[in-house]
């Protein structure tokens, strides 16, 4: 007999189906190894919609959206349940897209402030590629505010949170970090929240920045996938960036 989490799994899956039945689930990663790092590596200016390769991550603009970024591994990696990213000295993906963000300013005037843009990784239910990108954009002004107003109930434990952010109630840990360094947000995901290791598919994981007591630092956020569509933290985000513009 199917075990209970297994079928909402089986469930969730063919739900959010439709939503990719006709993308090509393997066209981000196309892009990064036949396009950006091939023109990395020569030294040569990557072709649209690449925009920078440093290190273990590239970073294109997405097609939706007035500036989205999205940060990818240079190296197959399937999405947040790869065993890959919970190995001693992965690459430090959220840091990397944390930088990207600057790459924003080409698009958008003002650049957004530090509290505007945040990280998100769907679910392995809720997404529509299977290399792990990581969307980098402007956050909605409601979350910004929530956040900002929430923040001094987070501390170092991941605890539910009491308010719901874009209709979904999330799970919420502090973050003591200015760029997110060393912080390795797929560890304390893994280590950290009961059961999440042994099914990190079912997680998705956002980062927004927040201050505490004036203090610049993040709040992380982890939310499971289930039949009410959870996993999908990019809805946390503004596409159209309205708080800039």
């Amino acid at each position: 007999m199917l075990r209970p989490a297994l079928v909402a799994a089986v469930a969730l899956g063919a739900l959010l189906a439709g939503r990719a039945a006709l993308a090509d689930r393997m066209a981000l990663w196309r892009i990064v190894h036949d396009q950006c790092v091939p023109a990395a590596d020569k030294g040569a200016a990557a072709p649209p919609p690449c925009l920078d390769v440093e290190g273990a991550t590239a970073v294109i603009k997405d097609r939706v959206g007035v500036a989205q970024l999205l940060a990818i591994p240079t190296a197959r990696v399937m999405g947040i349940e790869d065993p890959q990213l919970l190995r001693a000295g992965a690459p430090d993906y959220f840091a990397d897209a944390w930088r990207a963000r600057a790459l924003m300013a080409a698009y958008l005037k003002p650049a957004p402030a530090r509290d505007d843009v945040g990280i998100a990784i769907n679910s392995e239910y809720a997404r529509s590629q299977d290399q792990l990108h990581l969307h980098v954009d402007c956050l909605k002004r409601e979350v910004v505010k929530a956040l900002a107003d929430y923040a001094p109930y987070l501390d170092g434990e991941w605890r539910p949170m009491t308010v719901a952010l874009a209709g979904r109630k999330y799970w919420a840990r502090r973050a003591d970090s200015t760029d997110l360094a060393g912080l390795d947000p797929f560890r304390l995901l893994a280590d950290e929240m009961p059961k999440a290791k042994a099914e990190m598919g079912s997680w998705s994981l956002a980062a927004a920045p927040v201050n505490f007591a004036g203090r610049p630092g993040f709040a992380l956020l982890a939310d499971h996938a289930e039949l009410a569509d959870g996993g999908h933290p990019e809805d946390l985000q503004d596409h159209d960036c309205a708080i800039v513009r």
